[in-house]
């Protein structure tokens, strides 16, 4: 017998319950994609480019310290020069001809050279000099201001008078001191101003120009990195590498 109540044609293959088979919940079928919600995750989309410059940073910081270098060498050089200079005027106005008190020299003189005549002693001296010979009359003078040099030898000479000629030629020159013992007298030239202009020269040109050159080329490096950093810091464009894109892009 039959039971009619509760059997409907069709529901012989149905499994108990109602509709059909359910999926469980936070189950995904086998080729369905995630629902989207309108947004990307993080650094989706982003701008890819080239990496951002690396390496030093030019021109390098070795131009300013071998400038300075420059500089240094230039000082040393210039001192050098002064002192070289200076030696040489004092060498070269230093007697070469040389005689006691009393003894008549002829020397060669020349109004060019600046002859002066020096004496050599080793304290206070009292002395008396004459100049004759060539033509015109020969003037000797008291210097302005004390001038000492040292020969070749190491004796220190003093200049004791200037000598005045109207032409070269050979003079006749004959001194007397007191006291006589230990004074010997020269002839030789005037230490002049312009004899130590180049050695002026050396001391200020040339440490001039090497820290002027130096100055310069610390200003032109450090513009140069300066803009290099800013070039740079340009060629990174915001966004790139690690920053997060748009929204649902």
């Amino acid at each position: 017998m039959s039971n009619d109540f509760g059997s409907y044609p069709g529901d012989a293959s149905r499994s108990p319950g109602y509709g059909g088979p359910q999926q469980p919940y936070g189950q995904q079928q086998y080729g369905q994609q995630p629902p989207s919600y309108g947004y990307a995750p993080p650094g989706y989309g982003a701008p890819q480019g080239p990496p951002p410059p690396t390496g030093k940073i030019k021109p390098g910081i070795g131009w300013i310290v071998g400038v300075w270098l420059l500089a240094l060498v230039s000082i040393i050089v210039g001192i050098g020069g002064f002192a070289g200079g200076l030696v040489g005027a004092v060498t070269d106005a230093a007697p070469t001809q040389t005689f006691a008190p009393g003894e008549a020299k002829t020397v060669t003189i020349d109004p060019a050279d600046k002859p002066a005549i020096y004496v050599a002693t080793g304290g206070p001296t009292q002395f008396e000099c004459t100049l004759k010979g060539g033509t015109g009359t020969p003037r000797l003078q008291k210097p302005d201001i004390q001038q000492t040099v040292a020969g070749s030898d190491g004796v220190t000479w003093e200049m004791g008078l200037r000598v005045g000629v109207d032409q070269a030629g050979d003079y006749q020159v004959q001194c007397s001191a007191d006291p006589a013992e230990g004074t010997r007298f020269g002839v030789g030239k005037e230490l002049a101003a312009d004899s130590l202009v180049g050695g002026v020269v050396a001391l200020f040109v040339i440490p001039g120009v090497g820290i002027l050159l130096a100055i310069v080329v610390t200003i032109v490096v450090l513009v140069k990195r300066s803009n290099a950093r800013k070039r740079r810091a340009a060629a990174v464009p915001v966004g790139q590498w690690g920053q997060p894109g748009p929204y649902g892009g």
